[in-house]
């Protein structure tokens, strides 16, 4: 086998090792999209609908005075569904209960790159046996 065969051998593997981790990196994203909204879901599933809605509007950033044009509830109504959903995620403050759920992706961006580093290293050794 002269220098040129083995040249072709080797670009030829370093294509397939790319190929398998294209497929590997799109499969890892429609795994993170689907942990993404299962958390969200669990994330959420701790509160009542009713507070799901105050809290959607929060995050948008809306008032207490527009959630109750928005809700048609009244101030009270809005603070305590607040208050709860401060004791539900156990938060201090709506800010740090934003921040834990801004927080959730971040997470599952971490894991998937781990994940996608051991793919990587994984095939790697798969081509070279």
């Amino acid at each position: 086998m002269d220098q040129t065969e083995k040249l072709l051998m080797g670009i030829e593997n370093i294509l397939s090792v790319a190929s398998d981790l294209v497929q590997e990196v799109d499969r890892l994203k429609r795994v993170e999209e689907e942990c993404q909204m299962l958390k969200e879901k669990l994330f959420l599933k701790q509160l009542t609908t009713s507070e799901q809605d105050v809290f959607a509007l929060t995050l948008d950033g809306h008032s207490i005075t527009e959630m109750q044009d928005i809700l048609f509830r009244e101030e009270s109504t809005i603070k305590n569904q607040r208050r709860s959903i401060l004791q539900k995620l156990n938060a201090s403050s709506m800010k740090e209960a934003i921040d834990l759920y801004k927080k959730l992706p971040r997470l599952l961006l971490k894991t998937s790159r781990i994940i996608i580093k051991k793919s990587f290293k994984n095939s790697l050794k798969l081509h070279k046996s």
